[in-house]
């Protein structure tokens, strides 16, 4: 109970960053890829579906969309690029069941709003995590270096291009090794956010250092308060998670892991938190 648990390694998925879970089925990004990727965890069976023209792996890292945020609300998945670059401000939409594009949005405008509102300069702005409830976007900057900007985004309007009101919460997060650890991604169970966040020796949204560890945490949606977190990896950049299953006594979940290298595998690891 409440420890880390590798299950599996996808073959073919490089770099993940986010992950949904729906009928024993993972849908899955990679920040260096610009395909989405559906791995049947029965069959073990992996499909790639493109999000852009000339769709490509290990997209090298000046020109890449760096899509690192995936939710599902109903039968659309959302995927966010990062932000942390002027190329990496695109929000796809797609059709969960066909996995065909349905439109593609720049978030130029939004990300630039959120920028100001947070008072984040553009090279401490980078967007780990998505969350969509049908009335109100939560967007998770990560904070990489001393200015500590881990931040959430709560994002409410007609749409996230040009009609939209922006709300703003501050994180300090808890450290590892006397780094302060930095939001990954974060999904929504009720009105507890869980998160994961990674302590990284490194002080840009850009570069990666060395990985110190990675927490789960929990946040309470209504008051945006720290709940409570655990250090469950001293060595693994985890990246995404995604709910599998929920009893009265407690929660599971899936976890993805980024290796920040071009070898096109995954892996994927389970825990189990008592409420």
């Amino acid at each position: 109970m409440e420890q880390l648990q590798f299950l599996f390694k996808i073959i073919g998925l490089g770099s993940a960053s986010g992950l949904v879970y729906h009928n024993n089925t993972i849908v899955a990004v990679g920040d260096n890829s610009s395909f989405l990727y559906e791995y049947n965890i029965s069959t073990e069976k992996l499909e790639r579906y493109p999000l852009q023209e000339n769709a490509q792996e290990n997209t090298p890292k000046k020109i890449k969309k760096d899509f690192e945020a995936i939710t599902q609300f109903e039968d659309t998945i959302y995927i966010f690029g990062s932000g942390s670059t002027e190329n990496r401000n695109t929000m796809v939409q797609v059709d969960a069941k066909t996995k065909k594009v349905i439109a593609t949005q720049d978030l130029s405008m939004l990300y630039a709003s959120m920028q100001s509102f947070g008072e984040i300069n553009p090279e401490d702005f980078n967007l780990e995590g998505a969350i969509y409830n049908g009335e109100n976007w939560f967007l998770f900057n990560r904070s990489n270096g001393k200015k500590s900007k881990n931040a959430i985004f709560t994002i409410s309007g007609k749409n996230l291009t040009d009609e939209f009101s922006i709300l703003h919460n501050k994180f300090k997060l808890p450290k590892i090794k006397g780094v302060e650890t930095s939001f990954t991604d974060a999904i929504l169970v009720g009105n507890q956010i869980y998160f994961l966040a990674t302590a990284e020796a490194t002080e840009s949204t850009y570069h990666d250092g060395e990985v110190l560890g990675s927490i789960i945490g929990q946040i309470d949606v209504t008051k945006m308060k720290l709940k409570s977190h655990k250090i469950i990896s001293k060595t693994n950049k985890l990246e995404g998670i995604t709910l599998v299953e929920e009893t009265p006594e407690t929660i599971s979940f899936l976890i993805c892991e980024d290796n920040d290298t071009e070898v096109l595998e995954s892996n994927i690891y389970k825990i189990t938190l008592k409420k």
